[in-house]
C-alpha cells in the first residue's frame, strides 16, 4: 500500500512495521511527530518521559527485556542523553534498541545548530540518516536489524527537511519480534573491571560495521557523469540530484557513522573531480581526506545554515535562477506570544520591577522580544534555575533583590529541579518562576508529568508542583493568576523581598487549548480613548494602534490584562453597536 507520508510519520511507520513494542521520547521539534504517530498503533506503547535522558534509560531498559524500543529527541536533547547513550555503546543491547536525533540545521526552532554526528562518532554508535519519508521507514526497520546483528544501539538522524518533508512511502506489515532476557554481569554492569573488557568489543564492532558500510545497501554509487564525483547525504543528496540530475555522479551515504573506505576510495578513482555536499560540519570531507583524497567541500559551501539548490548551483558556479521579488520593503515579523498568553502578564509585573530575568527553553522565551524585552538569558532546559543560583551567590544582595530565573512546567520537571535542589541545599536567596500554563506547549501541546494525563491523554499520575517545591526544601510558594497584574506585582515584591529562597508558581493554562473557554472579546471605545498608548507596552498581538487603540476580535480571548493598563476605561467589554 502507498501512502503520501510526513518522514516522522513514516519513521514512525517503521518502527511499527519492525516490530517495536516500546517507545519513550521527550518531545522536541523537529523530532516529535514520531512518537505522536507511534503512540496511534496499539501495538506500541509509548510515553512522553520527563527528559531524554529518561526515556533513554527507559528504552535500554525495554531493550534489556526483550523487546525492540525506540527514544525519540532533537539533537540538543542527545546531550541530556549522552550520559546513558556513551554507556550503552559498551553494554550492547538485547533486542533492538534505536534511538531518533532530529538536527536543525538553520535554526527554525532551535537555540544552536549542533551536528549530531560528532555524538555518533564520539560514542562509537552507527548512525544511520535517511533523505526522505520512504528512506525513514526503510531505514528504521534497517536500524533494528544492525542493532541486533552488531549488538550496539543505533542513532536514527533526522533533520527538519526529512522530518516535515511529504513523500509517497509503501508501507507493509508489521513483524512481531522478542527476545528472552538472560543474566549477564559482565556484559551489563559497567564497572571499571567489566568496561575495560567491553571497551575492545566496541572496537572491533566498528571495524565489522566498516566492513558492512562497503556493501550494505544504505550506501549507493549513482553514475552519471563522470567529470564530476559528488559524496553527500541526507537533504543535501535530493538537492543534487536537482541540480546536477545525469551530469554528475553521486554516491550518497546513509550509514554516515561509521563511513566505508573502500567504497569512498573506489568511487574516487572512477570521477575526474571529487566533491562532498554535507550540511553543517565536514564530518564526510574529514574522513576522506584521512584516507589521502582531497576532495573540494566546505572551501565553496557554507559550514552554517541549511542549503538549498540555490546555494549548491552558486558554489559550483552555475547559473543561479532569478526569483520573484517584492520591490517594497516588507516589515519583520518575528514571533510573538499568542493573544491571551498567560505568561504575558507575570512578564509585565517583572518589567515593571526592572527585574533581571534570566530564561528557559519554552514559548515564554518570546518574551526577549520587544515590547517586553525581559528575557536576558537563554541557554539549555532548566538553566535559568542554576544559573540563577550562581548569579545571586556571586552578586550579594543587590542581585537577589531583583534577579529571578523563569523557565515553565513541562521544563521544570525535565531539568528544573536539580536547578532548585541546589538552590535549597546551598541556600541563595533566589525566586524561581514557574510558569505552568497545564501543558507543554512550543512544541504542540503535548502532556508532561504535572498535568495529569499521559500521552494518549488518557488520566495519568501527576506531580503537584507545591508538594513537590516545599519537599525540596523551598518554605515560601505563592501561586498567583498572571491575568492578574495586581496581584502578579504584590507577589513578585514580596518574593524579592524575602530573606529565603522562594517559588512563585504563575498559574494559568494555555489559551490555545481546546478545553479552554474564552471570554468575549473586548473593544475600545474611541471617545474614551487617550492615545496614551499605556496598553501596547504587553505586545498583545489583538492589539494595534491607529490614531486609537483597537482590537482584533478574531484574536483577542478577552483575558483582560490590557484593560488594566488603561487608566481611562476604554476598554469595554461588549462589542459597539453598528
Amino acid at each position: 500500500m502507498k501512502e503520501l507520508m510526513l518522514g516522522n510519520k513514516a519513521a514512525a511507520r517503521g518502527l511499527f512495521e519492525a516490530g517495536c513494542s516500546f517507545v519513550s521520547s521527550y518531545p522536541g521539534t523537529p523530532s516529535t511527530e514520531i512518537t505522536e504517530e507511534a503512540a496511534k498503533y496499539d501495538e506500541i506503547y509509548c510515553e512522553w518521559a520527563p527528559n531524554e535522558k529518561v526515556g533513554l534509560e527507559a528504552a535500554f531498559g525495554a531493550s534489556l527485556a526483550g523487546k525492540r524500543s525506540f527514544c525519540g529527541m532533537k539533537h540538543v536533547g542527545l546531550n541530556v542523553a549522552a550520559d546513558p547513550l556513551y554507556t550503552m555503546s559498551y553494554t550492547g543491547v538485547n533486542a533492538g534498541l534505536v534511538i531518533g536525533v532530529a538536527d536543525d540545521a538553520g535554526m527554525h526552532s532551535s537555540q544552536n545548530e549542533q551536528d549530531s554526528r560528532h555524538h555518533a562518532i564520539a560514542s562509537k554508535i552507527p548512525m544511520v540518516e535517511p533523505s526522505d519519508a520512504a528512506e525513514a521507514r526503510e531505514f528504521t526497520i534497517l536500524a533494528y536489524e544492525i542493532s541486533e546483528k552488531f549488538d550496539t544501539p543505533v542513532l536514527l538522524k533526522m533533520c527538519t527537511r526529512v522530518s516535515h518533508c511529504q513523500s509517497v512511502v509503501e508501507t507493509g506489515e508489521r513483524k512481531e519480534y522478542s527476545k528472552t532476557y538472560e543474566k549477564n554481569i559482565a556484559k551489563n554492569v559497567m564497572t571499571p573491571a567489566n568496561a575495560i573488557r567491553r571497551h575492545p568489543f566496541v572496537e572491533e564492532r566498528t571495524r565489522s560495521l566498516v566492513d558492512y558500510a562497503e556493501k550494505c545497501p544504505l550506501n549507493r554509487v549513482e553514475w552519471g557523469n563522470r567529470k564530476t564525483g559528488i559524496i553527500c547525504d541526507s537533504t543535501s543528496y535530493q538537492y543534487v540530484k536537482e541540480v546536477f540530475g545525469d551530469d554528475a555522479s553521486v554516491l550518497k551515504i546513509g550509514l554516515v557513522n561509521p563511513l566505508p573506505e573502500k567504497l569512498i576510495l573506489d568511487f574516487a578513482n572512477e570521477v575526474e573531480r571529487l566533491y562532498v555536499v554535507e550540511e553543517l560540519d565536514p564530518i564526510i570531507e574529514t574522513h576522506c581526506r584521512v584516507l589521502g583524497l582531497n576532495p573540494v567541500g566546505k572551501d565553496i559551501l557554507p559550514l552554517t545554515g541549511e542549503f538549498s539548490q540555490n546555494i549548491i548551483r552558486d558554489a559550483f558556479d552555475m547559473e543561479v535562477p532569478k526569483g520573484l521579488s517584492i520591490e517594497d520593503d516588507i516589515p519583520v515579523r518575528p514571533p510573538a506570544m499568542c493573544a491571551g498568553c498567560p505568561h504575558r502578564g507575570l512578564f509585565y509585573a517583572l518589567v515593571k520591577n526592572k527585574c533581571t530575568v534570566l530564561g528557559d527553553i519554552g514559548c515564554y522565551t518570546l518574551a526577549a522580544g520587544a515590547p517586553l524585552n525581559a528575557i536576558e538569558t537563554t541557554l539549555c532546559m532548566g538553566a535559568s534555575v542554576s544559573s540563577l543560583h550562581g548569579f545571586n551567590k556571586v552578586g550579594g544582595a543587590d542581585a537577589e533583590k531583583r534577579t529571578v530565573g523563569v523557565l515553565g512546567d513541562s521544563t521544570f520537571m525535565h531539568s528544573g529541579m536539580t536547578g532548585l535542589a541546589n538552590i535549597a541545599y546551598n541556600q541563595s536567596n533566589s525566586t524561581v518562576i514557574i510558569l505552568d500554563n497545564s501543558i507543554t506547549g512550543m512544541t504542540g501541546h503535548q502532556q508532561n508529568p504535572t498535568t495529569g494525563f499521559n500521552l494518549r491523554g488518557e488520566p495519568a499520575g501527576n506531580v503537584n508542583l507545591e508538594a513537590l517545591v516545599r519537599s525540596m526544601g523551598i518554605n515560601r510558594v505563592a501561586v498567583v493568576d498572571p491575568y492578574n497584574l495586581e496581584e502578579c506585582d504584590k507577589v513578585i515584591k514580596e518574593e524579592l523581598d524575602a530573606n529565603e529562597p522562594s517559588v512563585i508558581i504563575s498559574r494559568r493554562p494555555c489559551a490555545l487549548l481546546k478545553y479552554v473557554k474564552h471570554k468575549p472579546a473586548l473593544y475600545v471605545n474611541p471617545d474614551k480613548c487617550k492615545s496614551c498608548k499605556s496598553c501596547m507596552k504587553i505586545g498583545c498581538p489583538a492589539l494595534s494602534f491607529k490614531d486609537k487603540a483597537v482590537v482584533d476580535p478574531t484574536q483577542c480571548v478577552g483575558c483582560g490584562v490590557c484593560s488594566q493598563l488603561c487608566n481611562f476605561d476604554a476598554f469595554e467589554n461588549t462589542v459597539k453597536e453598528a
